[in-house]
């Protein structure tokens, strides 16, 4: 695939959109990885380019999997974990996935559990 074809890319477009408006609060971000059978999250401080916080629905204490249940408890674990480091000033970064289903279900747990963005 030529670098043209990648940047023309729909979801490339979509997930820079989000990103760079994101990026521009100057807030820690919570981006969202989605695959068909798991889903990640992880909370990202872009000034020094580094991960704080990570979940998956592949840690040993989720055995809901990767489906709305799993992203729920994906939520609720990230939440737990940016607590204990005391994260605030969150933005939410969707990247290209649209806000609905597990992205959706993630979100709304991790607003449950505490979290404010």
């Amino acid at each position: 695939m030529s670098v043209k074809r990648y940047e023309n890319n729909a979801a490339i477009r979509r997930a820079r959109r989000v990103r760079s408006k994101v990026k521009a609060s100057g807030r820690l971000r919570i981006s969202i990885f989605r695959s068909s059978r798991n889903i990640y999250a992880q909370i990202i401080d872009d000034a020094k380019g580094e991960t704080l916080v990570s979940a998956s629905s592949l840690d040993k204490s989720i055995a809901n999997g990767g489906g709305r249940t799993g992203a729920e408890a994906v939520g609720k674990l990230l939440a737990e974990r940016a607590a204990k480091k005391k994260l605030d000033k969150l933005a939410f970064d969707r990247g290209s996935y649209p806000y609905h289903g597990r992205v959706q279900a993630l979100a709304e747990a991790a607003r449950a559990a505490g979290m404010k963005f």
